[in-house]
């Protein structure tokens, strides 16, 4: 993946957890390792720094973590 480039992350419902999306974005390898990154500052949602775990997101949403950078999307029935 190019810098800058957003990748989609596919979930089922009208959202999830950014704590959830973390793991199954690959970004963090644990809930350990995505509550150390939002203690750390390292996360940003649409732009704002964001700390809670247990923020909901929506789909449309974008998180970026470093280098990486997921946006939330539907995933199809």
């Amino acid at each position: 993946m190019n810098e800058g480039e957003v990748r989609d992350v596919a979930v089922r419902g009208d959202g999830i957890r950014l704590g959830q999306l973390l793991k199954l974005a690959g970004i963090a390898g644990s809930g350990a390792e995505a509550k150390a990154l939002l203690l750390d500052g390292a996360v940003r949602v649409n732009g704002d720094a964001e700390g809670r775990r247990g923020r909901q997101l929506v789909v449309g949403d974008v998180v970026q973590a470093g280098d990486d950078a997921v946006r939330v999307v539907r995933a199809e029935a």
